[in-house]
């Protein structure tokens, strides 16, 4: 059927057309024709009437049209074909000998063939629908937050889609003059803030958020509001992900803890990323963790020439390395290289073999307790692992330079912290004495990254929970990996030398906060069905992050997101005398030696304890100038 689905539709309008002429023709049969208007040849007229109409059916493609999905679109350009054929008709039959045919025996035969395809079509698609939806009982009934165009869309797609597990009850929207009427036949209750009254006084448990113009801010509030009442959202994509495409069944998701962050998502600039990598050779060091393998999905799409991974874990490095392959194919000269940043020597090996002209740092031990009970492996790897590979990018003429860092490394009170900031120090060091453009890029958590809390809190509400936070009152600024890896590439395209860009990443957020979301989103109700419960600050853990070390020194880019921080610079001569420091202390193999020199090379770490204990119920940040605001 669907192999000669346009000869059947073909076929039957020929069969309409051939019933209506004969039942006109029956109709006018006791009458002379002259006496009616008719002259000329009756066939003739008949065929010509056909062939005319069948031609302009043609031309508007109306039997290319998947008429189980048609619109107004359609049926306008049906209605159009038809009436440019019967006009064709009409001048070509006046302008030959043919003569012409009854007004009274044209319009009716018109208007049964038109009506004729029209009802054909119609009754088409309420079979498909009706042979696909047969048991609406089965469907799971749904509200449409939305009454926009994306909504219309999705409530279209619902009926149609034999995929789709739902069933469009009614819409909520916030603008009133939509109130009581009704789209697609289904009636809009109210606004936005009614939704959860409404819907559970009727027993409504599920929605689809389909508004997606809706500023992040707003509809973190608003998804927030139906989570905490007990109802079930998923959402369709923002609008950016949306242009040039239609609301469909296969677009929706779950709502995810990103959706309640209450930050707009920040957007950057293409343009001159696209300069930086097109035609390059790019090393991303680290290339197999969350911030690393995101940074080569996001490189690829700029066609570098050549992209080279580096990774220790040749697991993660080998799942991406499968999955760009799979996604670029020939198209994507990939490298990938098994290594540790320790080696020096492996690191001028992989130099001398790509010359890479840019090079993103992003491989680290980043895990606060753990690096706390083995300082050494953090000093190892994150201090001197860094320096083996600035001065081989420096020894190879690497373009660009871009270090990964973390708030952590602001006022660290922690090792993990405290070596990071000892790797933006050596990135500042080179500032006078390299022809590389070093740069450091220094940002908060990240959302669903390897060993962050929200894997932990799925994991821990999958098992029944409880969930734990380490202290109610904590906080932390939040992003997405995506976001990460995005703010990386744009600093690196900003890089001109010595630079430490920070993200502004809005308010920061309780970890409480998000556990209580995470319960609610995953349909658990918090401290009835999944318990929360604080099990103390970790080894170094502090209360609050910060993104800056001098607000004064901070200076705002060409993208309103993203500030510069200017640091004194570290000079290579003291830059040395604080990595001996640390050799010497590492020669003990002595934990409480190693943070003891690390508080001599770092002025600005200081013990967790020392900054929590100025904490009350309430965390405050400290701003820049001293102050505090309450969070």
């Amino acid at each position: 059927m669907n192999r000669f689905r346009k000869e059947i539709l073909f076929l039957c309008d020929a069969l309409i057309f051939a019933a209506s002429v004969a039942f006109f023709l029956l109709v006018y049969s006791h009458f002379d024709y002259a006496e009616v208007g008719t002259t000329g040849n009756v066939g003739g007229h008949i065929a010509l009437l056909y062939l005319s109409t069948v031609f302009f059916q043609l031309v508007f493609k109306t039997y290319d049209s998947l008429w189980r999905y048609a619109e107004s679109q359609e049926y306008l350009s049906l209605l159009a074909a038809a009436l440019c054929g019967f006009a064709a008709y009409e001048v070509i039959a006046r302008v030959s000998s043919m003569g012409t045919m009854s007004f009274v025996l044209l319009l009716g035969i018109a208007c049964a063939w038109v009506l004729g395809m029209l009802t054909v079509r119609f009754l088409y698609r309420g079979y498909r629908t009706r042979m696909l939806r047969r048991d609406r009982s089965s469907l799971v009934p749904v509200a449409i937050l939305g009454a926009g165009a994306a909504g219309a869309q999705l409530v279209s797609e619902l009926r149609q889609n034999p995929a789709s597990r739902y069933r469009a009850e009614c819409f909520f929207d916030d603008d009133r003059t939509k109130r009581g009427k009704m789209l697609h036949g289904v009636p809009v209750r109210g606004t936005l803030d009614e939704a959860v009254a409404k819907m559970s006084a009727v027993g409504l448990t599920n929605a689809i958020f389909a508004i997606p113009s809706m500023p992040d801010a707003q509809r973190s509030a608003v998804l927030r509001c139906l989570s905490e009442g007990g109802i079930h959202v998923m959402t369709l994509p923002g609008t950016l992900e949306l242009i040039g495409r239609t609301a469909t069944v296969s677009q929706l998701r779950e709502v995810q803890i990103e959706d309640l962050l209450g930050r707009d998502e920040v957007t950057l600039d293409p343009a001159p990323v696209e300069a930086l990598l097109r035609g390059k050779t790019v090393l991303v060091t680290g290339g197999g963790g969350s911030i690393g393998s995101e940074l080569c999905r996001q490189i690829a799409k700029y066609s570098p020439q050549k992209l080279v991974i580096f990774d220790i874990y040749e697991n993660n490095a080998y799942d991406i390395q499968q999955e760009l392959k799979f996604r670029y194919g020939a198209d994507l000269d990939l490298a990938v290289e098994i290594g540790s940043i320790r080696d020096g020597a492996r690191l001028m090996r992989l130099m001398d073999r790509y010359r890479p002209e840019v090079v993103f740092h992003a491989a680290a031990h980043k895990h606060v307790p753990l690096m706390e009970s083995c300082p050494q492996e953090a000093i190892r790897n994150n201090v001197f692992g860094t320096l083996n590979l600035v001065r081989a990018a420096d020894a190879y003429g690497v373009q660009k330079f871009i270090q990964i860092s973390t708030d952590k490394a602001v006022n660290p009170t922690n090792i993990m912290g405290a070596s990071k900031r000892l790797c933006e120090m050596i990135v500042q060091s080179m500032a006078q004495c390299s022809n590389t453009t070093f740069a450091a890029v220094r940002f908060g958590n990240v959302l669903g990254s390897n060993g962050s809390v929200i894997p932990l809190f799925k994991r821990q509400i999958a098992a029944g929970g409880p969930v734990t936070v380490t202290d109610a009152r904590i906080i932390r600024y939040f992003m997405t990996i995506p976001e990460a890896a995005s703010l990386v590439l744009e600093a690196g395209a900003m890089a001109q030398q010595n630079e430490l860009f920070v993200l502004n990443m809005g308010k920061p957020v309780k970890i409480l906060d998000l556990a209580e979301n995470l319960i609610c989103l995953s349909g658990y109700e918090p401290y009835v069905d999944i318990d929360i419960i604080e099990t103390g600050l970790r080894p170094g853990e502090k209360l609050y992050e910060e993104l800056l070390i001098a607000g004064n020194n901070t200076e705002k880019t060409a993208n309103d997101k993203i500030y510069v921080e200017y640091q004194p610079l570290v000079t290579p001569a003291e830059l040395e005398d604080k990595l001996e420091v640390l050799r010497a202390a590492l020669e003990t193999e002595n934990a409480d030696k190693l943070r003891a020199a690390l508080h001599r090379v770092v002025p600005t770490f200081r013990e967790p304890d020392e900054v929590n204990r100025t904490q009350g119920e309430t965390v405050e940040l400290p701003k820049q100038s001293g102050e505090y605001i309450p969070v």
